[in-house]
């Protein structure tokens, strides 16, 4: 039997305890054994999401869901192993809004409220007016920074919203960001209270990839 063995470019990485009727996690692409049966995967959580629901799917309900999420898995299944993709489900009606969260090395030097606030873009020159910039704090990852803006598109109209949260941990030296953006403002206004409460559930595992015998 060959095992499917990742490159670990650090030792920790994100637990999440997301509430399974709002989210779903799309598997990553270097699990080469749950990515394999995708299409299996995107039809038992249409399936899943639609009686949960307590909902009539109807004769397409369950197909179209398992084609939208099968389309989602394409687009942002995480390539690296720190990275976690959720979607928000708000009914099974309703186009999924991709989250995601990643854990990194930090890579900002200086003043901590600085480095938070380049990680939230802040300062995106292309911000169509200053985000809404706030201070965030979650028993897990502690003081964080949460920003919330809006961002002109090159190639459309419509405007990008984008909301970022971000966390430093000085004893481990990590950054945490939670994103997501849309050019739906609804969808993401609508879905912020979900975010919000998903964010005090992220905490960072660290591996022990030396057990002692």
């Amino acid at each position: 039997m060959t095992e499917n063995w990742v490159d670990l470019e650090h030792e920790f990485d994100l637990v999440i305890d997301y509430d399974a009727s709002l989210w779903l996690e799309i598997p990553p692409r270097w699990d080469a054994e749950s990515w394999s049966d995708i299409d299996s995967w995107a039809s038992e959580c249409a399936e899943l999401f639609w009686r949960s629901h307590a909902q009539d799917p109807g004769e397409s309900g369950i197909a179209f869901l398992a084609g939208t999420l099968r389309r989602c898995a394409d687009a942002f299944a995480p390539e690296r192993f720190d990275t976690r993709a959720l979607l928000h489900i708000a009914s099974p009606t309703s186009m999924p809004l991709p989250v995601f969260a990643a854990v990194r090395p930090a890579e900002e030097e200086g003043e901590r409220e600085a480095a938070l606030r380049a990680l939230v873009q802040a300062g995106d020159p292309d911000a169509v007016e200053p985000p809404v910039v706030e201070m965030f704090h979650t028993e897990n990852l502690g003081e964080g920074v949460r920003a919330l803006r809006y961002v002109r598109q090159d190639d459309a109209p419509e405007v990008l919203a984008g909301l970022r949260y971000a966390w430093h941990d000085d004893e481990i030296a990590t950054d945490t960001v939670l994103w997501t953006a849309t050019d739906d403002v609804g969808q993401v206004i609508r879905a912020a209270k979900d975010i919000e409460k998903l964010a005090h559930k992220i905490q960072i595992r660290i591996w022990d990839v030396h057990p002692e015998d």
